[in-house]
């Protein structure tokens, strides 16, 4: 897999099943670019466990709204639909690779 765009409009049906990590940011956040190269390796790493989806929160204030996105990056873990963790800002591929592993 790769890491896949998302919009307001297929959030909820991009989350909706399995396990997922949302990275909530934007192109000229720092921390944001930093974030990038670790999530396609753990995307790579993950395969067919973990599915990774990125918003840009500029283009897509609604999803950032509903979620109570303050800071970003803002990282959101979902399994099957539901939230179930939350990380803000820069995390270490081990520390994203650890919490998936706890929702599977």
């Amino acid at each position: 897999m790769a890491v896949t765009n998302v919009t307001d409009a297929n959030f909820a049906n991009e989350t909706k099943e399995g396990l997922v990590l949302a990275d909530l940011g934007a192109p000229w956040c720092g921390p944001c670019k930093m974030i990038a190269p670790v999530l396609e390796e753990l995307d790579a790493e993950m395969g067919e466990q973990a599915k990774i989806v990125k918003l840009d929160v500029d283009q897509n204030p609604e999803t950032a709204q509903e979620y109570g996105v303050m800071s970003i990056p803002t990282l959101l873990f979902f399994k099957d639909g539901g939230l179930v963790d939350k990380k803000v800002g820069f995390k270490s591929r081990e520390e994203l690779a650890e919490t998936l592993n706890q929702h599977q």
